[in-house]
């Protein structure tokens, strides 16, 4: 929060990356919303879910051509000018006469290309934005920023379900399309201020191939012991964060008279909603209560509060599922923070988009394999066969953890002895 109150550059550049998620949920709800009365609804829905997911996977080609980009802040505003005519062009297909299985599918590809780009664009503001606050301070303004993206997607699913009944699709495409501009004029205005006085930081570029960028992000962060194998648990622990919350409807439907919170709607969305402040806590709050607790530490926290929810799960006793995943996702979101800082602090700047982007790609990879496995084996075999598969691969995680920690103290304890 200080940093956000005190940095008008980092202020400037947090809104303009909030416009464009407001925007995008806003847009992404009436998507949904419009497709869902078509005929062969399941399709369409399907159909977003893939254009929504796909370019995330993207990253790390989106954060290795950013790291070759010169001129980044010029970049990022002419990507938010295209996504603004993006948008604009689906605001007005939505007043002409298309039928609606057409509409649906331009959308869609137009969609699809914007989220690409977005890829591209969150490479281009990772370095940036270390510039713009520092390494010192790095953990705390994306702690920030992360927060209140959890606080915009929340309220901005409320507004946009109450928005819709008021305004067109062509209007909430073009609301989309002007926050992106905003967002675009607002990066514009800190690049200048900036190019001046950082220039060199700002141009900084990357001039090896995607094989040769990849080969030295993974050399750079294996010098740094046990920050590769962090990075590999946090991506796991986000999995089974997705896992649990997928399991727990099952649990809910089994165990009713256990589970049930007013009504079984009621209590998947409170579920969700707890998760959520969690995150949204942990984010904010997280990197100055726990600056002095090592990230190690943490993941081990972490992965004993996981064990705690699954077992809290298997039990079916919903008051403790909700308290202990509640601080699993506070303790995650500690943790992601402290990994990203470790992370910005390893790696050469020029090369940061690429690596943000690969480790990116990898969170978002584990999580839906993880989830697919153990949700399947729940429908085959049963939901406690499932919970009791969930908590072998987190107690074995918890040992590398642990193992891993013990390792890191042992080469601190060498340092000393060899400075001493």
């Amino acid at each position: 929060m200080n940093v956000f109150l005190k940095n008008n550059e980092f202020k400037k550049f947090s809104i303009a990356s909030f416009l464009s998620t407001t925007g995008d949920i806003l847009f992404y709800l009436a998507l949904m919303t419009y497709a869902s009365k078509l005929n062969n609804y399941t399709l369409a829905l399907s159909l977003i879910a893939i254009s929504e997911s796909v370019p995330k996977l993207f990253s790390v080609f989106g954060g290795f051509l950013a790291d070759k980009t010169k001129n980044k802040f010029k970049t990022l505003f002419l990507m938010a000018v295209i996504r603004f005519l993006l948008y604009s062009l689906v605001g007005i297909l939505f007043i002409t006469n298309i039928s609606e299985w057409n509409l649906v599918i331009m959308v869609i590809i137009i969609n699809f290309i914007s989220d690409t780009i977005g890829s591209y664009s969150t490479g281009l503001a990772a370095p940036l934005l270390v510039n713009i606050v520092g390494e010192k301070d790095f953990a705390e303004a994306e702690g920030f920023a992360s927060g209140v993206s959890e606080i915009i997607n929340t309220c901005a699913q409320f507004l946009g379900a109450g928005l819709l009944l008021f305004l067109s699709y062509s209007n909430l495409a073009f609301i989309n399309a002007i926050t992106f501009l905003l967002a675009g004029f607002l990066y514009v205005s800190v690049g200048l201020k900036h190019k001046k006085s950082s220039n060199e930081v700002i141009n900084q570029t990357n001039d090896k191939g995607f094989i040769e960028t990849m080969k030295t992000s993974y050399t750079q962060a294996k010098k740094e012991h046990g920050l590769l194998t962090i990075v590999l648990i946090i991506a796991l622990v986000n999995g089974i964060l997705t896992t649990i919350g997928a399991l727990i409807p099952i649990v809910a439907a089994a165990s009713r008279s256990t589970m049930i919170i007013y009504n079984y709607s009621f209590t998947v969305v409170l579920v969700g909603v707890v998760v959520g402040i969690g995150a949204t806590i942990g984010s904010l709050f997280g990197p100055q209560l726990f600056k002095k607790m090592s990230i190690f530490n943490v993941i081990i926290i972490t992965l004993v509060l996981s064990i705690m929810t699954t077992v809290a799960a298997f039990i079916a006793n919903i008051k403790l599922i909700l308290a202990v995943y509640f601080l699993m996702a506070v303790a995650i979101s500690v943790g992601s923070i402290k990994m990203s800082q470790w992370l910005v602090t390893t790696v050469d700047r020029n090369i940061l988009g690429s690596t943000i982007g690969l480790l990116n790609t990898i969170l978002l990879a584990v999580a839906p394999i993880l989830t697919t496995t153990v949700t399947s084996l729940a429908g085959v075999t049963g939901v406690k066969y499932a919970l009791v598969l969930l908590t072998a691969i987190e107690v074995i995680t918890l040992f590398v953890a642990v193992r891993v920690t013990l390792k890191k103290l042992n080469v601190k304890k060498v340092k000393y002895s060899i400075e001493k």
